[in-house]
């Protein structure tokens, strides 16, 4: 095996590990197999399918083709490149010929393989870095480039990726004509297509395979004889009538299932509203209702997203929504109705593209294109209405809202709508919903669909939206939250709000444009001071604030230059405010990274297992078995699962090793003393050892999974040491974004909210401690806590933290990530970290891995502080008005972790 190989491609273009996996096939195969013009493809089928039973035949191809089915948004081109650079790495091929299966795919894969465009597939690759490969195409093929920059001298290394569009040959050899690629070209002596059909290393590379078996084109494609075909699709099936053919030829399957358990694609959603009744809504009312609910979630979306945007400085995402009409006339209804002045006051004219077909075959490429500029966040199109089922092509990913009105099929609805959507704009899932998210509005088909999502065999499970709970039915905005330290010297104000009750405008210290450009400097310049400082409070000194002085004016006169009649500034004077009321307005939290010196080890204890309670039985010896991890497929027959393991126990460790999380080589004992158990456990009930082999094989997930899930509780992490980086000093905070209703004005912390379930769309107000003039809340509970803090003669000052303000890095099991505390209060004697938690999450393994990483972070901040650190877990139920800071530390503080 060229692991050497596979590793360069992998790393070099950082591959998913669905696509290093089919990698890794590719270099077994060609291991087992000597892929030449001369290789008898029976002979080579049967040397496949003794490592692949599950690969039945090559489905009609006159050479080896095999078949690489992931689920759409796994990254299925970037795929492409891989096999290309792994074949020129470890076999020297250098002739490719992609074939794509309509225009707008042949011209994306056209840009994908050209150097210098936002989506290169082979960046990184050194190969390819001063002898990029020659891309040949439908359009160029004629002017003899790939046969003439073969034929000079010096350029025999020179990779060829010769790139063609499907449909178009097909449309060629219509009425028994030969397609052009196979008629005599002068220029180049003989046919490209010939030319091709000669070379000894072509390798032919189909995306979305599915699209062109057993048509005209194809079969003139087989007369390529290329070595090796490699397929690639998410549906590998034809449909005949309403029946679906799947492909015999797929080696690995990477389905739509797997790719959302792992996170690579949008996670799908259902919405409806609570307690809907379809027959109290004739059938234009309910699309009325459909539509505004779709609009509805889109608009939440687009604040989150834009929310999200600003506080990770990451590109903004503009989402759109798709709504599916019957046919064109119903169509051209919909657009009227949503550009009406009666539809949210005639917000979306103009803001709205109708993209269909009106003939009844294939979706133009044109109409794609239109899809295509959708993505752009300067197009104001915001809703789609579209006829046609939607094509492979349509690769955007901003799709976030799905609003169909015409009649599906819940699966068709699930398997071909939603995947069009599913693609992730950052290339991951990052934590908020509304960004992981797509969602289908479909009040009269929600329980149907549903219940077809969570079918034994369906292609993936669904979440559920509940428009007026989940999403709210009024439409949100971005806010701005300045810090009060910000609104104290300049009068920053919060952005979008009406203003702020129970708080007194009060004038801020510094009003002038030259005062604000000076604060403003001085707060950048302070910033610089966070390391070098032990605690805020040396900004009190004058040594300190004349050297800052300096700074300041040094930094504005050079921005400016100052103008007869200009006021001045007097720097020092700004200074020596700015410092005090940042002391006053800030809390001092000091810089700690831990970080393992050493590499962290970390397994599972050894542990006896707890056999399972029912009592699996034998099944028919004709059932196909798929393994659900690895997606493995075989028949159980006479002579058992092919390749025979040489234990009962081999069966059982075979798959428990494919989990990412557990090493064979540190973990063999554990792994056999396990399955050793679980073999001697089915000899308890079952007649003799062939039919504990066929429950082994037959129910080989469930018996895993009851392993495996055993293992994760007894799982351990250790370092041998750790490096702690404690930087003494102190943090400035800065503004924070958050979303909040449409119609939201911010109200009073202490009053009471009815519906509790709208509070995350809240803003409250008034604090006299807080560090920020307005602050959002997860829950009543936090609203509650707040007005403990506010209450409490002790609290010196409080806020809630936003993203990076703390470097706490928590590990459960296989789970991780970095942990922002719900509260950080100070008292006089101490500063304490608040997280109220729901009661019955108080013992949930990650809140507890929090808390442990929680308080090692107070141990080692206690060190360097001025005052110590502690760290409370509060549960919901011990918050009232009654309460102190004292009494929930006495009775909730988490001990300290040294």
């Amino acid at each position: 095996m060229s692991i050497r190989d596979v590793n360069a491609v992998a790393n070099r273009l950082s591959l998913r590990p669905p696509q290093r996996k089919s990698v890794e096939i590719l270099d077994r195969l060609c291991e087992i197999v000597d892929f030449q013009k001369s290789t008898n493809s029976q002979e080579a089928l049967e040397v496949i399918k003794s490592e692949y039973p599950f690969v039945e035949d090559f489905d009609q191809r006159d050479f080896p083709s095999l078949c690489f089915a992931l689920a759409t948004g796994v990254g299925k081109t970037r795929l492409m490149g891989a096999f290309i650079t792994y074949l020129l790495r470890a076999e020297g091929i250098r002739h490719f010929f992609v074939l794509a299966p309509n225009l707008t795919i042949y011209n994306k894969l056209i840009t994908d393989f050209t150097p210098n465009t936002p989506k290169y597939v082979f960046q990184g690759i050194s190969e390819f870095v001063l002898d990029p490969p020659e891309i040949i195409t439908g359009d160029n093929y004629e002017s003899g480039r790939g046969v003439r920059r073969r034929r000079q001298l010096f350029d025999g290394d020179t990779v060829h990726i010769n790139i063609f569009n499907v449909s178009k040959i097909n449309t060629e050899v219509r009425g028994g004509n030969t397609p052009r690629i196979k008629r005599l070209s002068e220029y180049i002596g003989e046919s490209y297509f010939e030319y091709l059909s000669k070379l000894d290393d072509l390798v032919l590379l189909m995306d979305e395979s599915h699209r062109y078996r057993a048509k005209a084109g194809m079969q003139a494609i087989n007369e390529l004889r290329p070595i090796l075909g490699l397929e690639l699709t998410a549906t590998p099936q034809v449909m005949k009538g309403q029946s679906a053919i799947p492909f015999k030829n797929v080696i690995y399957s990477y389905p739509l299932s797997q790719a959302l358990d792992d996170g690579f694609v949008k996670a799908p959603a259902v919405a409806t509203r609570e307690n809907f009744n379809v027959s109290n809504y004739d059938p234009d009312s309910l699309q009325r209702l459909k539509l505004e609910d779709g609009i509805h979630i889109h608009e939440e979306t687009k604040v989150q997203l834009e929310v999200f945007a600003r506080e990770h400085g990451v590109k903004r995402v503009k989402p759109f929504m798709l709504v599916v009409a019957k046919d064109t006339t119903h169509a051209s209804e919909i657009r009227a109705i949503i550009e009406s002045d009666e539809f949210f006051n005639g917000q979306y004219r103009g803001k709205v593209a109708e993209v269909h077909s009106k003939q009844s075959g294939e979706e133009k490429d044109e109409n794609i294109e239109k899809l295509l500029a959708v993505e752009d966040p300067e197009n104001e199109t915001e809703i789609v209405v579209h006829v046609d089922q939607l094509k492979e092509g349509w690769d955007v990913t901003n799709l976030y809202t799905i609003v169909p009105l015409r009649t599906f099929n819940s699966r068709t609805l699930i398997e071909q709508a939603i995947g069009r959507g599913l693609r992730l704009p950052y290339g991951k899932r990052v934590g908020v919903p509304a960004v992981d998210r797509l969602t289908i509005v479909s009040h009269d088909k929600f329980q149907e669909i549903i219940d077809e999502a969570n079918k034994g065999d369906s292609i993936l499970k669904v979440g559920l939206v509940l428009v007026g709970k989940d999403i709210p039915d009024k439409h949100s905005k971005a806010v701005t939250v300045p810090t009060k330290l910000e609104q104290t010297l300049i009068g920053t104000s919060v952005s979008g709000d009406a203003g702020e009750a129970g708080t007194a405008v009060q004038r801020p210290l510094f009003n002038t444009e030259p005062e604000r450009k000076a604060v403003q400097a001085t707060l950048e310049i302070v910033q610089k001071y966070e390391r070098k400082l032990k605690s805020s409070k040396e900004l009190l000194t004058p040594e300190i604030q004349k050297e800052i002085a300096a700074k300041v004016k040094e930094a504005c006169q050079g921005r400016e230059v100052e103008l007869p009649g200009m006021e001045s500034v007097d720097y020092e004077d700004v200074v020596s405010k700015v410092c005090p009321t940042f002391v006053e307005m800030s809390i001092d939290i000091p810089k700690i990274i831990i970080v393992p010196s050493k590499d962290a080890t970390y397994g599972f204890k050894d542990f006896d297992l707890e056999p399972p309670q029912g009592k699996l039985r034998p099944v028919s010896q004709d059932i196909l078995i798929q393994n659900l991890q690895n997606n493995e497929r075989s028949k159980l027959q006479d002579n058992g699962l092919v390749p025979k393991e040489q234990r009962l126990e081999d069966y059982l460790v075979r798959s428990l090793i494919d989990f990412e999380d557990i090493s064979y080589d540190d973990h063999a004992e554990l792994l056999y003393k396990l399955a050793s158990q679980m073999v001697t456990h089915l000899r308890t009930y079952l007649a003799n050892d062939d039919e504990v082999l066929n429950v082994v094989i037959s129910h080989n997930r469930q018996l895993v999974d009851s392993i495996y899930s055993q293992i994760q509780q007894h799982y351990f992490e250790t370092a041998t040491s750790y490096e702690v980086v404690v930087t003494e000093g102190f943090r400035t905070l800065h503004s924070t974004n958050v979303a909040a209703a449409g119609d939201e004005n911010t109200r009073h912390y202490r009053e009471f909210v009815e519906e509790k379930k709208l509070i995350r769309g809240m803003l409250f107000t008034g604090f006299q401690k807080c560090l920020y003039p307005v602050q959002k809340f997860d829950s009543d509970t936090e609203r509650r806590f707040s007005v403990v803090l506010e209450n409490d003669d002790t609290v010196i000052k409080w806020f809630k933290p936003g993203r990076k303000v703390f470097n706490i890095h928590w590990r459960s099991g296989i789970d991780e990530g970095d942990y922002e505390p719900d509260f950080v209060v100070e008292t006089p004697g101490t500063i304490y970290l608040c997280e109220p938690k729901a009661k019955d999450q108080m013992n949930d393994t990650s809140v507890l891995a929090k808390a442990t990483a929680a308080s090692k972070w107070c141990n080692h901040a206690s060190q360097v502080s001025q005052k110590p650190w502690r760290y409370l877990l509060i549960p919901h139920d011990a918050i009232d008005e009654s309460k102190t800071m004292a009494g929930l530390a006495a009775s909730h503080e988490v001990e300290t972790i040294k």
